[in-house]
């Protein structure tokens, strides 16, 4: 037994007695974890962004616990194991990559059914999917959802031909943005909502501009080899220390940020740049 195969093995003997005697443990469900799990991915996120190699360990760890709690729960209930699980992870990979001689499970390697590489998304395809976007769940954060579905659009040649076309549509739609600000701002000033050729009012149309700007700029940001969503992680990041850094020193000063000025605020905020 490999090392691997010795800690698997732990981990699934320590879940074993702990499903019989803790009392947390024991009456957990599949539902009861589930917003556990995605407070898990989140952490495991944030150790990876931050390039946090410690944490990230940690994380993993919490991650294969939950994956194979869950697998533990479903396997009393009768409806699959660990084994059931990992097994099938392991046909779809096989399935998936006919151009790559892989081992089946007694470790023996399989001749490859396929010399070209496939696209991943036909492969899918042939799997009985009736869109390319099935799969993306609805609940993933707008910006992760865009790049998913686009990252899917891409696998079947639905895409610019180079980045140039890519970067156009954004500066089309930024343009188009524009234009239906302008419209929600003579609209604001005649104190009324009128609905536009778009059949929607203007500050509606102007939000489905907006919408419709950012996707670009996400496809143009993949097309350059960026993750938006990465990309928008650390800005966040970068805007709460520099934020808070004002905030600690106006307290420092004694005073509120709501008695500071907003040129005294600039001041911070470019200190904290420099730091």
């Amino acid at each position: 037994m490999t090392e691997e195969q010795k800690s698997i093995h732990w981990l699934s003997s320590i879940l074993d007695v702990l499903r019989k005697e803790c009392p947390w443990d024991s009456v957990q469900t599949i539902d009861s974890l589930r917003y556990l799990t995605i407070e898990e991915v989140h952490e495991l996120s944030e150790a990876i962004v931050a390039g946090n190699y410690d944490e990230m360990r940690k994380e993993l760890g919490d991650l294969f616990m939950h994956l194979m709690f869950y697998s533990k729960i479903a396997e009393d209930e009768g409806r699959f194991g660990v084994a059931d699980v990992l097994d099938g992870i392991c046909k779809k990979l096989i399935a998936r990559h006919p151009h790559i001689s892989l081992p089946d499970k007694a470790g023996n390697m399989q001749p490859v059914t396929q010399h070209d590489t496939p696209r991943w998304e036909q492969v899918k395809m042939k799997e009985g999917r009736k869109s390319v976007l099935e799969g993306v769940p609805q609940s993933l954060p707008p910006i992760v959802k865009a790049i998913r579905m686009q990252e899917k659009a891409a696998g079947v040649g639905f895409e610019f031909p180079d980045v140039e076309g890519a970067k156009n549509k954004v500066l089309e739609e930024y343009h188009e943005f524009e234009e239906a600000l302008v419209e929600m701002h003579e609209e604001s000033k005649g104190q009324e909502t009128v609905a536009n050729s778009h059949g929607t009012s203007p500050k509606s149309h102007a939000e489905e501009e907006l919408g419709d700007l950012l996707f670009a700029i996400v496809k143009w940001a993949r097309m350059e080899g960026l993750n938006a969503d990465t990309a928008m992680v650390r800005a966040n990041q970068k805007f709460f220390k520099r934020f808070s850094y004002v905030e600690d020193q106006s307290r420092l000063s004694g005073r509120s940020l709501s008695e500071m000025t907003l040129e005294e605020m600039e001041k911070l905020w470019n200190e904290a740049k420099t730091k």
